[in-house]
């Protein structure tokens, strides 16, 4: 894939903000290579995700940035800017569960998903061969249920020693403190197992085949400090009966689950996604 500048806005809605942004851009002799608008009537505000071929543009992506300032504060956009070419640091978390963690690794090994994967932190050592095999260095942080702060303090250094991005509970069975989720806001994904906001908490399929629903399913969000309540990224399902026992609720989730997981994470690694307030906007 060519390398390019991904451009993400946010702002009030009003007229000519395409144009603005496009003749800018232009101006500096960029290619558009994929243009993707919404406009939400409700809460009139604009969203747009441009990607910019990088060879088009004689600037590099500092410049382009002190360039572009003018032109967010004239609109007030709340905006960012990535390069394709520099990946993502991600983190993975799991506890004993492996079909999510194998189902990433197995994308990341692929190039399915591009990121760079400098540790796996996990509070059981059942993981470690199989991440070892990956040649991925692995943490093993207990978590006592007396005093878990020393052990989400241990995490916490080594988050920053790895100089990680992105962090993902792939099945990771701890609730983050809310410090942890203030340090990386927006930039902690989890995947869980259940259609939210239905079923929140343990053993949601148990949940499910005691109220015979007739869908199950996975929903990946942001993490917050507020359990299962943040911004929801991405979510599937799959039709159950009366004749699916929990058990088999269990093993149909888990496809959804993985599914789920790494579709909310490609979103995120290739910056298709506006958090605004409780909800998100995927430009896709």
């Amino acid at each position: 894939m060519p390398r390019t500048y991904r451009l993400l806005i946010s702002c009030p809605d009003a007229k000519g903000i395409v144009a603005a942004v496009s003749s800018f851009i232009a101006s500096q002799g960029g290619w558009i290579a994929e243009a993707n608008h919404h406009s939400d009537p409700i809460n009139h505000r604009f969203y747009m995700r441009y990607e910019i071929l990088a060879n088009s543009i004689p600037l590099t992506i500092y410049p382009f940035y002190d360039l572009f300032c003018d032109l967010a504060q004239k609109w007030n956009f709340s905006w960012s800017i990535t390069d394709s070419d520099i990946p993502r640091r991600v983190a993975l978390l799991a506890s004993k569960q492996a079909h999510c963690l194998s189902d990433l690794l197995y994308r990341w090994r692929s190039g399915d998903l591009v990121m760079d994967i400098p540790c796996v932190i996990s509070n059981h050592e059942d993981l470690r061969d199989y991440v070892e095999w990956h040649d991925i260095p692995y943490h093993c942080v207990p978590v006592d249920k007396s005093n878990k702060e020393a052990a989400f303090n241990k995490m916490t250094e080594l988050l920053a020693g790895h100089n990680i991005d992105t962090v993902v509970l792939a099945r990771y069975m701890q609730i983050l403190p809310p410090d942890l989720c203030q340090d990386y806001v927006n930039q902690v994904i989890n995947i869980h197992h259940s259609f939210l906001p239905s079923f929140v908490g343990a053993k949601p399929y148990h949940q499910a085949y005691e109220r015979g629903v007739k869908l199950v399913g996975a929903t990946c969000h942001y993490v917050t400090s507020e359990l299962d309540a943040g911004p929801i990224i991405e979510q599937d399902v799959v039709r159950v009966g009366h004749h699916h026992l929990p058990e088999d609720m269990v093993r149909l989730g888990k496809d959804v689950e993985k599914t789920v997981l790494a579709r909310g994470l490609r979103y995120h690694l290739e910056d298709r996604v506006i958090v605004d307030g409780a909800k998100t906007i995927i430009l896709d």
